[in-house]
């Protein structure tokens, strides 16, 4: 005879669609009666793509149908709408103190996220605006070396993280908790688990905006963030390249199964200048515009390569701490920044 635990296990086996982790892990399951071989099971999910809760519904009656002594089920879906847009953004973000929230992300790796990120950060800083950065990708942080600082954060009285303080910026990335050469070596649940934490157990006070630097791909930790805080915007970057463009079309679409609104694409990489002032497109040409009209999103920004930018990286001095006079990648993320209403 089979019990609700046994039901509950049987549920794991159905994943949110597109991703890798389960609706029980996830807290979409929100309670489970079963009494006299009737069965119900309510799911609450928040999305505007109805193939979501189609495929979640579908799903759920595979592995809760046939189950031992289990006569009929019922599995009923509330689906929950997101706040609705203001004046480019949404709702309040649900971390205490902190005004909005925007994550930057992209599809694959190697396009310069990390790069946009902490120098999107610094502009918005230079603003006036107080910001924090969070860097969310475990497995290959990289915020610590890039504002050139090896600080262990420590704990305040409540035992939450204090971040660390760089140029202005709040910052908290696990390379701040680890040792140069040690690698970060965890499972989906404990990853999901130290996510949260840095989002939910760092005391980042108030902030007008935190930006937070995702992982690369569309896998747990990107579902994770969106189901623990309310985001109030996602910037996509790609390179102008084919390759590129394939994955930033697929984070698009996972923004929109869970409701996240896209700000905007950023093309990165666009192009190389020589000292004589002429363009070299390493990477394709206007392959980020084209991207951009095809999808309906704001191209917000073309960021040119340099070898000032990577040194930058490499030093700890983001390049959009020089001045934007004299640098036109600087100026680009400058630009950015103010374009954002945030």
């Amino acid at each position: 005879m089979t019990n609700i635990e046994q039901i509950k296990e049987a549920l794991k086996g159905v994943k949110y669609p597109g991703f890798s982790r389960d609706i029980v892990s996830f807290g979409l399951v929100k309670e489970v009666e079963f009494e006299g071989g009737d069965l119900v099971v309510r799911i609450e999910v928040a999305t505007k793509d109805a193939k979501v809760p189609q495929q979640i519904f579908l799903d759920c009656h595979a592995v809760l149908d046939g189950l031992p002594g289990v006569g009929t089920v019922k599995v009923d879906i509330e689906i929950k709408d997101a706040p609705e847009l203001a004046g480019g953004a949404v709702g309040k973000s649900s971390i205490p103190g902190v005004k909005r929230v925007i994550v930057v992300a992209s599809g694959k790796g190697g396009v310069g996220k990390s790069t946009v990120a902490a120098n999107l950060a610094v502009a918005l800083s230079a603003k006036g605006l107080k910001v924090g950065l969070c860097d969310c990708d475990l497995y290959g942080p990289s915020i610590a070396q890039m504002f050139g600082t090896t600080e262990r954060p420590n704990a305040n009285e409540l035992d939450e993280i204090i971040p660390i303080e760089a140029f202005g910026l709040k910052l908290m990335s696990m390379g701040f908790l680890l040792e140069d050469k040690s690698p970060v070596i965890v499972r989906g649940p404990m990853a999901t688990r130290y996510t949260q934490q840095f989002l939910r157990q760092v005391a980042w006070g108030e902030l007008d905006v935190l930006v937070l630097d995702l992982p690369p791909g569309t896998g747990d930790i990107q579902l994770t963030i969106v189901q623990t805080v309310a985001v109030d915007g996602a910037i996509i970057v790609t390179t102008p390249q084919e390759v590129a463009l394939i994955d930033a079309r697929k984070a698009v679409a996972m923004f929109g199964k869970v409701n996240v609104p896209i700000l905007g694409l950023i093309e990165n990489m666009a192009w190389f200048e020589c000292d004589a002032g002429k363009r070299y497109y390493l990477f394709g040409e206007e392959g980020g515009v084209r991207e951009a009209r095809d999808m309906n999103v704001p191209l917000l920004a073309r960021i040119p390569i340099d070898i000032p930018t990577g040194r930058g990286g490499d030093e700890g001095r983001p390049i959009a701490l020089t001045d934007p006079r004299e640098s036109k990648v600087s100026a680009a993320f400058h630009a950015l920044a103010a374009g954002l209403k945030v």
